[in-house]
């Protein structure tokens, strides 16, 4: 090869190289692994920058129960047995389209089939089928709540069965804010479950298909505010821990107690690790102190979806807040009057 050859030759490397780099090619190689659920080899994605590609949309629904049931106390795992006799029997029990079928008819009478619901599997980690999504403890157990919060619960129970104002009511049922995350943690299958990653060199985004809230986590190193503005999802900050996205949480609304499920002082620290193909590990460590006596981490499998998220429409055709006030204020009127007089 001549010299103007190899010139040549290199020249259009070069220009190889810079076009993959600008178009946002991997920058480096895959680098295999072994997919914890099937033991297939794979490799995984990487962006430009060389982190794991976490990118798009991801359904954590689990019939795993997230507290370890008695029946398998002492135990993190279930058999083969077990396992599929408990999946079958769990979609048995919760199955929409059976209502009705044998004792007496549900209040919601068929409101949904279950064509519309995500009751998803159970979770496969590391080739095993545990029994709680909850791990530390390692009874499975969420810790007690501490005197303060068995205190919340109990005026929010009671304010429950009160009908003075729409503060009375659940942050699901004013459309607030529901069972939705963070922390993400399998609750109703009704698009809760649901949650897109987008990824940046110097940001992520993770944005939940119910209330479609949305998380901006900075990776670039800065702290936490320290004269927080709290919010519904607090302040998240992220950084890379090899393959492992850490972002830890802070600076939640005090009116997360509402939910009775925890209070302003919650910080989460949650770590998204790829370990298949399709499958994105997700750790979290729930540390509120004034709500719970000690620190619990759930640890729970996500997978890669072709789905979309869809529209959530929480106060379309919402009539039950306004009618059960004026129904309130009708008894109110009838028992002063000692009538039923219209209003």
């Amino acid at each position: 090869m001549t010299s103007g050859s190899r010139r040549k030759v290199m020249l259009a490397t070069g220009l190889a190289v810079v076009i993959a780099w600008e178009r946002g090619l991997p920058a480096q190689k895959p680098v295999a692994s072994v997919d914890s659920r099937t033991g297939v080899r794979w490799s995984v994605a990487r962006t430009a920058d060389g982190h794991p590609d976490m990118e798009g949309v991801w359904n954590f629904a689990t019939l795993t129960p997230l507290v370890r049931p008695d029946r398998f106390a002492g135990r993190a795992f279930m058999t083969d047995e077990e396992a599929a006799a408990f999946e079958q029997n769990t979609l048995q029990g919760v199955n929409a389209d059976r209502r009705g079928a044998t004792g007496p008819p549900l209040v919601d009478g068929a409101a949904y089939n279950e064509f519309w619901f995500e009751r998803g599997t159970l979770a496969t980690i590391e080739g095993r089928k545990p029994t709680s999504l909850v791990v530390n403890p390692a009874d499975g157990r969420i810790p007690a709540l501490t005197a303060d919060a068995q205190e919340r619960q109990a005026q929010r129970a009671a304010s429950g069965r009160r009908f003075d104002s729409p503060a009375d009511f659940s942050l699901s049922e004013r459309c607030l804010r529901s069972a939705s995350g963070p922390p993400y943690l399998p609750t109703a299958p009704d698009g809760a479950n649901l949650i897109r990653i987008v990824q940046t060199r110097g940001q992520v985004a993770l944005v939940q298909e119910k209330f479609h809230e949305t998380r901006i986590v900075p990776l670039d190193g800065r702290p936490l505010p320290s004269s927080p503005i709290r919010s519904w999802m607090g302040a998240s900050r992220g950084h890379w821990d090899g393959d492992t996205l850490v972002v830890e949480t802070a600076h939640f609304t005090g009116q997360l107690a509402l939910g009775t499920r925890f209070d302003e002082n919650l910080r989460l620290v949650e770590r998204f690790t790829r370990v298949g193909p399709n499958t994105l590990l997700y750790e979290v460590t729930v540390d509120d102190p004034t709500f719970f006596t000690k620190p619990w981490t759930v640890r729970l499998p996500m997978t890669r979806t072709g789905e979309e998220l869809h529209e959530f429409a929480c106060h379309e055709g919402n009539y039950s807040l306004p009618n059960i006030l004026r129904g309130a204020r009708f008894q109110e009127q009838s028992d002063t009057s000692g009538s039923s007089a219209r209003r």
